[in-house]
């Protein structure tokens, strides 16, 4: 989940910066939502299939699990674009996916007996660098463009 949530917001804020387009953001947010979902589960559905134990219930069960966690996910960025201006969509959708990956972390954390702390700052880290890479290239972009 915190690929998917990562891989989002970067889109978002790269078209929201390149863009100022409430269509643009929202298709590009739709677009990602269903390809990254697709992708993602037929990479779970092709590592559980190669798996001689695993059952086809539990490869079904994996691969559509995948499938609308990440699909739910991603589509939830699309409420703020929605229902605020693109400035505080943008704003808003950053503080989300905080504390998305955030929680995220926290579990993966506790799941393999790591500190907290450091798997949430790594992770935090990496979605601070996909934003301000992506904010960077969508002002290239416009200013190549517009």
């Amino acid at each position: 989940m915190t690929s998917g949530t990562i891989t989002t917001l970067g889109l978002m804020i790269g078209l929201l910066v390149g863009t100022n387009s409430k269509a643009a953001v929202l298709a590009g947010i739709l677009t990602i939502a269903v390809a990254d979902a697709l992708s993602d589960s037929m990479a779970m559905h092709i590592s559980a299939e190669s798996d001689i134990k695993t059952n086809r219930r539990f490869i079904w069960l994996t691969t559509f699990a995948t499938f609308f966690a990440k699909l739910f996910f991603a589509l939830s960025f699309t409420l703020p674009v929605i229902f605020l201006d693109l400035k505080s969509a943008g704003i808003v959708s950053v503080l989300y996916g905080f504390v998305l990956i955030a929680v995220f972390s926290f579990y993966i954390a506790k799941t393999k007996k790591e500190t907290a702390l450091s798997v949430i700052t790594k992770h935090l880290f990496i979605m601070i660098l996909v934003v301000i890479a992506t904010y960077i290239i969508g002002n290239f972009i416009k200013k190549l463009f517009v």
